[in-house]
């Protein structure tokens, strides 16, 4: 009996394909989300005066004038905007959103390079969760490292089940049947 006939059935045709279009979906998505996170970051430097409305509000809706905390943390996040510290980040969240929706729209036309940056990507990344997981524990940096850990699994399985030569030959002969 060879490999190739035992193969598990979330690697077989059809059920890998619906695999890859909805992982495909998820990275879009992760890329939206990043892309509105980066142009916020970016632009909140203009938009200081919603911190004086914030710093208003706290005092004359919810009673925090004295409270210590509350306008330390207020003036913290005043100082840090008012800095210009944020364009770093906001650059970086654009730059990963640009290559989540890469490999996205990528994986959904099922591109073998689309497969290997995200392969790539995300196992980079598994580290810093993991570490995120160990000094900040929580349910949703478990659900994204497992789900980051599976993608990688899941792809690296399917590049190396299907050899490119031959991934080209059955979407021809696929193709062809249409």
């Amino acid at each position: 009996m060879s490999e190739v006939d035992i193969e598990p059935k979330i690697l077989q045709r059809p059920t890998r394909v619906r695999y890859l279009k909805l992982i495909a979906v998820f990275k879009i998505l992760q890329g939206l989300l990043l892309l509105v996170l980066g142009f916020s970051l970016f632009f909140i430097n203009s938009r200081a005066g919603w911190l004086d409305a914030i710093s208003d509000w706290t005092s004359d809706e919810l009673l925090l004038l004295h409270s210590r905390p509350v306008v330390y943390l207020l003036n913290k996040l005043q100082n840090v905007v008012e800095g210009g510290n944020l364009r770093g980040p906001a650059l970086l969240a654009l730059f990963y959103s640009a290559i989540l929706f890469t490999e996205g729209i990528g994986v959904y036309l099922q591109k073998r390079w689309a497969e290997l940056l995200m392969i790539f990507a995300t196992a980079a990344l598994i580290p810093l969760e993991a570490r995120h997981l160990w000094y900040a524990p929580g349910i949703v940096a478990l659900v994204i490292l497992v789900v980051n850990c599976f993608i990688v699994w899941f792809l690296y399985r399917v590049l190396r089940r299907t050899p490119h030569h031959q991934s080209v030959a059955l979407d021809r002969e696929v193709a062809a049947r249409r």
